[in-house]
């Protein structure tokens, strides 16, 4: 890219879940390390603790009631609320000489995006899903352009340019040094004391940083079955306040385990298995891709408008990953899937295949390419 970048001030709304705010995060980093200015707009439940994580960027607050269905007889609370982030937004955009704004997705997005728009600025979307949210749908009235992570399933619903452009995931996992499982496995041992074979056929298991209780039980007895046939080491991470009652389920386990109840090296994790067990979410589908493995999805049930299956379905859709229904995740539907993947290395050689030709990479240039071209 030989655009100047320099020139470039981006607010970027990205408050509500790390769905929003890891994706908007990494284009923040990516337009400071490339010139330009990134100022992130955080709002809602988990602002405090954000801004902490993205303490390298430039961090506005926007005081904004909990965004849920209101109660009619708060109605008007919630309208105060809604204006008050409008002009805490319209009163930044101004100061900072906003020149573009990005929403990340989210009704945390609604106040900056309406001061953007009065105030004549270019508008962009992007959204984390296959099924684009109900705010961005919304929002696409005013935009320029909305970017996806995953080819969209409900396309027909955008009211703007749109296109499929891919996730822009965090620093931490792209920029990293790539290595081979034998190599990932090693500095897994030394960083955890653990006792993992780089041989072995690997699992790794994790359903959200709060865990997923599907996972934290079956899986373990599942496993325990399937010790008895085959050689393989798991990791698995429970989620937070799991760790002991996971524990007790893998007691009398012959295979190595590494149990924990979270861990920011997610790129060793990943780089060490050979078959992951895990939820859908926009980003972990992303890096899934991004690594190039081979999956087991397990859609949250409860995620909105089931935007879990449509995000699994872009894996599934060339043979890349198996989706379950969390329903029907059941012991004994659990161990032939498992089974028939360990004892078939050529099929999980080919998942993996098929998974790599499903990432997409440099999102977070591209986004930022497109949008100093089209302003």
């Amino acid at each position: 890219m030989d655009k100047d970048f320099k020139k470039m001030r981006i607010a970027i709304s990205c408050g509500g879940t790390g769905g929003h705010f890891y994706p908007g995060l990494s284009v923040a980093r990516k337009l400071n390390q490339l010139g330009g200015e990134a100022i992130l707009l955080l709002s809602g439940l988990n602002a405090i603790q954000q801004q902490k994580i993205a303490e390298s960027v430039n961090v506005k607050a926007i005081a904004l009631p909990e965004m849920k269905r209101p109660n009619p007889k708060d109605i008007f609370k919630f309208g105060k609320g809604l204006y008050g982030g409008f002009n805490s937004a319209r009163k930044i955009l101004r100061e900072n000489q906003i020149n573009a704004v990005l929403g990340m997705g989210s009704f945390a997005s609604l106040p900056p995006i309406f001061a953007a728009k009065l105030l004549k600025l270019p508008i962009f979307l992007h959204d984390g899903n296959a099924r684009v949210g109900k705010a961005n749908r919304f929002l696409s009235f005013f935009a320029k352009k909305l970017w996806s992570a995953f080819d969209m399933v409900n396309k027909n619903q955008i009211h703007c340019p749109n296109e499929c452009i891919g996730m822009p995931l965090r620093p931490e996992i792209t920029d990293i040094e790539k290595m081979s499982k034998a190599e990932a496995i090693e500095k897994l041992n030394q960083n955890f004391n653990c006792n993992l074979q780089t041989d072995l056929p690997t699992l790794l298991i994790f359903g959200g940083s709060q865990g997923a209780q599907v996972f934290n039980i079956n899986l373990p007895q599942a496993l325990k079955e399937l010790d008895k046939v085959y050689k393989f080491q798991v990791i698995h991470l429970s989620g937070k306040d799991k760790f002991d009652y996971t524990s007790n389920l893998y007691q009398n386990t012959d295979f190595p385990l590494l149990l924990l109840e979270s861990s920011e090296k997610m790129e060793l994790f990943y780089q060490s298995c050979d078959l992951i067990f895990s939820r859908s979410g926009g980003s972990t589908v992303a890096e899934i891709a991004f690594f190039g493995k081979p999956s087991i999805l397990v859609p949250y049930p409860y995620a909105a408008e089931n935007h879990q299956f449509d995000n699994a379905q872009y894996l599934a859709s060339n043979n890349s990953a198996i989706i379950m229904d969390n329903q029907n995740c059941e012991i004994e539907k659990i161990i032939p899937i498992i089974d028939r993947l360990l004892a078939n290395p050529k099929e999980l050689q080919k998942m993996a295949d098929n998974t790599a030709k499903k990432a997409k990479l440099n999102v977070a240039e591209k986004i930022l390419d497109e949008i100093i071209s089209m302003i």
